[in-house]
């Protein structure tokens, strides 16, 4: 007859991790089952190397589909990870039961065909001793397990049945229907779970410990069994896929509820201090002090104050909570108001700081090198091993001189990852400075970016061979525009892939002989020069990019004056836009000829038959460029805002020639004038028509420009002083003349 034995916890509880172990201690099974997919048993056995640290997280994921994927998380203070632990160091058989992950997936993929992120596993029931806390007045579970449980009850296996009848009881007014989506993959996984407990128990083992979620506790009890055929009808012609099983680096800010874990504690920090308080046999000092000693530290580590004695006062005053609420000792809530009181002078600020830093904490666990991975990971861990650059739970800002070959290496592998979708880094703002040697990323590693590695192995096993496929395999995209297949060239640049490079090359040149439209033409000439103006920096060979950019801009110029023809609003200012992204790139190469350029900017900016915002923008290019003298612009402006030409066009017009900033009206008076005496000249009926471009024209010039054209208009121009006038101002100005001669010595002129 074989001896089962129920242990119901709360996952990532200390206190349930704390009764498992005494649990396991006493009952010494020979052996144990463990909540979750029989997938694990593969990587189970990695749970004694000395290289695997929690936070970890067992990842498994559909072989064919790698963003289908689930994540079992584990804490050293998680029940689970307990029980792992104490088979491994007493050499007893473990395996774990639930419903297989290949099984799940399956469903799942039946139910939405569409490929779903990879989110932590989301519990099936509610947290059950949360409830059971909630209802004895506890905000903390763990506290309530504390207080109610493991003080009150000395054997730990009538801890357990307590909490199993107490669960039971819960379950029982449970009144929702069998064909709830829930219900039906709880009885699901509960079947799958007792049909492989029936099957330890006819191996004939002595004594069995199963360790589940509180909530399944009492479907797994023998004495509780539905007929075994009931079970298999549940589980007959489930569907099934291929799967993969590893371990992964998971992060204690992960484990917290505000991320969306459903499986999640609010704590995570502190119940490892918790765990670890329980289980240090010689601890003497009580849990409360320690935690009010480590909140000091923190606060001392931000040059904020925190002195022996105030930690001495906030454990009292704590203490002195927790009886006045009825607990028999603090809890988390007790403490912070303690410490937010007596630490932090009645701030939230400094105990925001606490909560994010020790509250939750920011250890990132790690995994040996054995664990099963693909080649692609594999790679990218020796890649950063070499590299200097490990994964970190914290936000890093990194700077990089790409003079420096370690440095220039960094680059490129951000940059290949992030053509992979693994995010690890985001380009940041490198400052003042506008050289191109310098590079700013943010660096966060999340460990859902495990998924995004696994999802891009199909690519390749290194990760510059896997990025140059996927550019490949992008670029021959019938959806990539011209703009598309430039910026992906730009990022083949930045990310060294010369294989990548041939690639997009090869399908920009037969896409650009083809192209007809010329807005697509101008907006692949920006990227194209930045390939070729960068490419020198990087040591890359541009030749075939600057023949399809020469090619490209003949092209573009060619039908230009043409393309701007008839074009209503919404086209004028995709074209303008167009424009103002071609003037770009061709800045970027001086060496560049420009006369085809500037013949093909003059034809737009004559023609009184193209839209007033790209002629206007065409007029102020050329003058920027000093083939426009002001005397011509002060004439085409004053043709394009006469009364003949209607308010909407003139302001448009208007708007493409000042657009960027007001350095014309500030510093041509003349110009200024004709703009002034426009907008007085407006007749009323269409100034509501023509103030909306007004305003957005003007918005776009900085403050300290706005003022100085408000200044001088308000100034006026008026008649030029007479001679009486300038003697009267000099007049009053004798007495500061004749002060400043005597400051001087000057005193014949005083």
């Amino acid at each position: 007859m074989t001896d089962v034995h129920v242990l119901g916890i709360r996952h990532h509880g200390p206190g349930s991790a704390r009764s498992v172990a005494e649990a396991l201690a006493t009952l010494r099974p020979d052996l144990v089952l463990i909540e979750g997919p029989p997938e694990l048993d593969l990587v189970v056995p990695l749970v004694s190397d000395p290289a695997m640290v929690p936070p970890v997280a067992a990842l498994i994921y559909a072989a064919d589909q790698p963003r289908l994927a689930s994540f079992y998380p584990l804490a050293e203070f998680s029940p689970e990870w307990v029980a792992f632990r104490w088979a491994a160091s007493t050499g007893t058989p473990v395996r774990t039961i639930d419903l297989p992950a290949a099984n799940s997936f399956a469903l799942h993929t039946a139910v939405d065909d569409a490929e779903p992120a990879a989110p932590p596993q989301q519990p099936y029931r509610p947290d059950a001793i949360a409830m059971l806390a909630q209802a004895a007045g506890y905000s903390d579970a763990e506290r309530w397990w504390e207080d109610a449980v493991e003080h009150r009850i000395a054997d730990p296996l009538n801890r357990f049945a307590a909490i199993t009848e107490a669960i039971a009881e819960i379950r029982a007014v449970d009144n929702r229907p069998a064909d709830h989506a829930d219900v039906a993959e709880n009885n699901r996984r509960e079947a799958a779970m007792r049909r492989l407990l029936r099957a330890a128990i006819r191996d004939g083992h002595a004594r069995i410990a199963v360790v589940c979620g509180a909530y399944h506790a009492p479907a797994l009890v023998p004495a509780n069994f539905p007929p075994a055929a009931a079970d298999n009808k549940v589980l007959a012609g489930l569907p099934k896929i291929r799967v993969a099983v590893t371990w992964v680096p998971w992060t204690s800010g992960r484990l917290s509820l505000q991320t969306g874990y459903g499986a999640g504690v609010t704590a995570p920090g502190w119940y490892q201090h918790l765990f670890a308080h329980w289980t240090a046999r010689d601890s003497t000092a009580d849990v409360a002090t320690t935690w009010l000693v480590r909140v000091a530290q923190t606060l001392r580590r931000e040059n904020l104050d925190a002195s022996t004695a105030s930690v001495v006062e906030a454990s009292r005053l704590a203490s002195a909570l927790a009886a006045v609420r009825g607990r028999p000792s603090p809890g988390l809530t007790e403490l912070d108001d303690a410490a937010q009181a007596v630490l932090c002078d009645g701030s939230p600020l400094p105990l925001a700081l606490v909560h994010r830093e020790l509250t939750v904490g920011n250890e990132l666990g790690s995994v040996p090198e054995s664990a099963p991975t693909v080649p692609l990971a594999a790679d990218l861990a020796a890649t950063q091993r070499r590299l200097r650059l490990q994964p970190s739970v914290l936000e890093e800002f990194l700077t990089i001189d790409l003079r420096k070959p370690n440095q220039l290496a960094r680059s490129v592998l951000l940059h290949r990852l992030a053509l992979l979708g693994v995010d690890w880094g985001t380009p940041a703002d490198t400052g003042r400075t506008t050289g191109t040697f310098k590079e700013a990323w943010t660096l966060l590693w999340q460990p859902e970016l495990a998924v995004a590695v696994v999802d891009a192995s199909r690519y390749g096993t290194t990760i510059a061979t896997a990025a140059a496929t996927w550019v490949a395999e992008h670029a021959q995209g019938p959806g990539s525009s011209l703009a598309d297949l430039s910026e992906l060239l730009a990022n083949c640049l930045l990310a060294d892939l010369p294989d990548g490079i041939s690639a997009v090359v090869s399908v920009l040149a037969e896409r650009t002989a083809v192209q007809q439209d010329v807005v697509p033409l101008l907006e692949t000439i920006a990227p194209l020069a930045r390939t070729c103006r960068y490419g020198n920096v990087r040591g890359v060979d541009v030749t075939g990019v600057q023949r399809i950019l020469d090619a490209t801009v003949v092209r573009a110029c060619v039908g230009l004056p043409t393309a701007c023809a008839g074009l209503d609003d919404a086209a004028a200012t995709a074209m303008r836009r167009a424009i103002d992204s071609a003037q770009y790139g061709l800045s970027l190469l001086p060496e560049l000829p420009l006369d085809d350029w500037h013949r093909a900017l003059a034809a737009v900016a004559g023609s009184d038959r193209i839209h007033g915002s790209v002629a206007g923008r065409a007029t102020r290019l050329l003058m920027d460029a000093g083939l426009v003298e002001r005397d011509e612009v002060a004439a085409r402006l004053s043709r394009r805002l006469s009364v003949a030409t209607p308010a909407p066009e003139a302001a448009a017009w208007l708007d493409g020639l000042l657009s960027g900033d007001a350095v014309l009206l500030i510093h041509d008076q003349h110009l200024l004038e004709l703009v002034d005496d426009w907008v007085a000249g407006v007749r009323d009926e269409v100034f509501d028509d023509v103030l909306p471009l007004l305003r957005r024209t003007f918005s776009a010039f900085s403050r300290p420009e706005r003022r100085e054209i408000g200044e001088q208009v308000s100034r006026g121009r008026g008649p030029a002083q007479s001679p009486d006038t300038a003697a009267l101002e000099i007049r009053g100005a004798g007495p500061a003349i004749r002060t400043m001669a005597r400051y001087l010595g000057w005193e014949a002129i005083a």
